[in-house]
Order: C-alpha cells, then sequence, then structure tokens
C-alpha cells in the first residue's frame, strides 16, 4: 500500500513542478499591485543604507587592550603587596 503512495505522490510533485502557470505569492501580489501606482527608484546593487564612521586601527584596539591588561595586574599587585598578611 505504500508503495502506491509514494508513486500516487510521486506523479502529483511532477504534475505541480510541470505546470504551465504558478501563482505568485501574496507579498509579490501586493508589492506588484503597490508598484503599480508608485514605482520605486533605482537603487544600487546592495547599497549601504546608513554611512558607517570608520573604524579604528586594529592596533590601537590591541593597544587598548594590552595596556587594560596591564593596568589590572599592577593594580592586582599592589593590592596585594599593601594587604596586611
Amino acid at each position: 500500500m505504500s508503495e502506491r503512495d509514494d508513486s500516487e505522490r510521486e506523479f502529483d510533485l511532477k504534475w505541480a513542478d510541470n505546470a504551465e502557470h504558478k501563482e505568485p505569492s501574496a507579498r509579490a501580489r501586493m508589492l506588484a499591485a503597490r508598484w503599480k501606482e508608485n514605482p520605486p527608484g533605482p537603487q544600487p546593487f546592495r547599497h549601504d543604507p546608513d554611512p558607517v564612521a570608520p573604524r579604528r586601527s586594529s592596533w590601537v584596539s590591541t593597544a587598548i587592550v594590552l595596556g587594560s591588561v596591564v593596568a589590572i595586574i599592577l593594580l592586582l599587585g599592589y593590592a596585594n603587596f599593601r594587604a596586611p598578611y
């Protein structure tokens, strides 16, 4: 019985894939109706919506991180030096 169901399903999938007319999605229909009255302006391929500030150099970021680590080590060493035993 399952072989028959598989063959019927395969037939249905082939029939659906070979359909001459395929209905567009709801979103495609909505956009087509909207653009018929008010078409969108041209946009460059993958345009940047908002300009972004330039990033810092990787050396600056590295210096900040290493400086912070050194400062923490010195602070902990000073705290241990001052701590009474």
